[in-house]
Formats: C-alpha cells, structure tokens, sequence
C-alpha cells in the first residue's frame, strides 16, 4: 500500500526528537539498538544530518535516516522505519530526501553498508542505482554478518539524475 505524499512530511531532527526515534530503534536492531545518547551526540555533531518522516495528522514519527558528510561523500548512518509503516513507501521518501540534501550540502558520493541478508534494503538502493563496491566481512555485531559496501554514481551528473528523477516521478513527487 503506498502512503498519501500529502499525509507524510520530512523534516530536519534535533536532540528533542532522540525519544520519538527510541520508540522506533530498538523494534528494529533488538538489543543490538543505538543508545538514547549516541543519537543525541548524531543529531548534535557538525557532520551528520539526520531527518524523519512524519504522519501529518499526528504528528508521529514513522522513519528517520541520517547521514555523515565528509568530503564531498554523503555516508548514510543508518535508515529505518518503524515495523508497522513498511512497505508504504516511506524508506524511499527518505532515501530521496537523503539525496537532495547531500545534494545541497555538496556532496558528490552517496555511501552506505547494508546487511547482505536485507533484500528489501538492497533492492531499494539499487533502484536508485547504488552498486555493490565492496563487503566488510562479519561486519555486525548481533550475528556477525557481512555487509555489502554501497556507492552511488556521482550525484551531480546526469546519469544519476536521470535514473534519480525518473525514480521521483514513479512516487508522483517533484523531481530534483
């Protein structure tokens, strides 16, 4: 079931909205979850830039994503929505807010690690044409599973754009 665009919004998150993101977090990584504080120091640290997707009638936080930026390379940190909003397309309105951001703050790289195991994950990634450039062998802690290494294209160049743009306009949402 895809979600309204009009009953979801993104905006910026701040240290206030660390307990929201808990309600979401550990439903997710089980015990193996980020700490209350580590998105506090995220969402108070220079480089990283965090957002979440909000249900515009109650206000409730569905999803969030952050990203690091370092030089001229958007690391996304982590992307998660909460168990019951899946498959609403919500992920993907982050993932592409997550590009026009990097976007505007210069970024020329998109990066990330993703669970070999999490085809739903994958499968979102290289629809927005991310490549598989690497594995870090027994990268998680909780089971010590490898995660594939994830680049896009440049960003900035008209290939990326035009499968970005083309991407965008499936969801009916403006392209950027």
């Amino acid at each position: 079931m895809q979600e309204n665009p009009d009953s979801i919004f993104i905006r910026e998150l701040n240290e206030n909205d660390a307990f929201a993101i808990m309600q979401i977090e550990p439903s997710i990584y089980g015990d193996h979850h980020w700490s209350k504080q580590t998105f506090v120091n995220e969402l108070t640290n220079d480089i990283s830039f965090y957002y979440g997707a909000f249900d515009a009638k109650t206000d409730t936080l569905l999803g969030y994503t952050g990203f690091w930026l370092i030089t001229g390379e958007a690391h996304i940190t982590t992307l998660a929505v909460h168990p019951d909003h899946r498959r609403k397309r919500i992920g993907e309105r982050l993932l592409i807010n997550t590009v026009i951001k990097a976007r505007e703050l210069g970024a020329e790289w998109i990066t990330l690690e993703v669970r070999e195991s999490n085809e739903a994950a994958k499968g979102l990634y290289f629809k927005y044409g991310f490549s598989a450039l690497g594995l870090r062998k027994r990268y998680y802690q909780d089971n010590g599973e490898s995660a594939l290494v994830l680049w896009t294209d440049k960003i900035t160049e008209e290939a990326f754009s035009t499968i970005f743009n083309a991407r965008v306009a499936e969801l009916g949402l403006e392209p950027a």
